[in-house]
């Protein structure tokens, strides 16, 4: 008697150790100022979030973001995609559903964060420890984002009183993050 097993198919070849890899080396180039041709003329706007993409293919997007005070993505999961990101500077707070409850995470500059199918996540700004206030205009977070393969859709979803994740709508996209 032979055994048959169902072989599972991923989205992409790559697996979010990859992805997290690549943001890495991304963040790395940012930081090293490969990438400041791509930076808007005076840096990521402060009042609106910002985003370019840094490499694209069949199989991978990576995207520079910059996150502002008061801008939230809603939470969301990124479709059949896998993703992962890595912090440049400042800090971020990205809130997940865990299957019960909502729970918080502070992703400060060098931090990384994978992101499975399935994962339903928000992020936002979060201001940089300690938080000192040196001008009346905070910084814009800088992270560096990779999907695979790339977005092509992201559902959003609520918390309903029953405390229970309900999707609210889905949306067909090529951007990061939801813009």
């Amino acid at each position: 008697m032979s055994l048959a097993f169902q072989s599972v198919v991923a989205p992409t070849r790559l697996r979010v150790p990859d992805l997290l890899q690549a943001t890495d080396v991304a963040a790395d180039h940012v930081l090293s100022g490969r990438y400041d041709h791509v930076l808007p003329v005076g840096g990521p706007p402060t009042d609106e979030r910002w985003f370019t993409r840094l490499h694209g293919d069949d199989e991978l997007d990576v995207w520079l973001i910059s996150w502002v005070p008061e801008r939230s993505t809603e939470l969301h999961d990124h479709g059949g995609s896998l993703g992962a990101l890595t912090v440049v500077s400042g800090a971020l707070v990205e809130t997940r559903w865990d299957g019960d409850t909502l729970r918080e995470r502070r992703l400060d500059a060098g931090d990384q964060a994978g992101f499975p199918l399935g994962w339903v996540h928000d992020v936002v700004w979060a201001p940089s420890k300690p938080a000192r206030i040196t001008s009346p205009t905070p910084t814009p977070t800088l992270s560096v984002h990779a999907y695979s393969p790339p977005l092509t859709a992201m559902s959003y979803y609520e918390v309903t009183d029953r405390n229970t994740l309900k999707r609210d709508r889905t949306e067909l996209t090529d951007k990061p993050e939801g813009d």
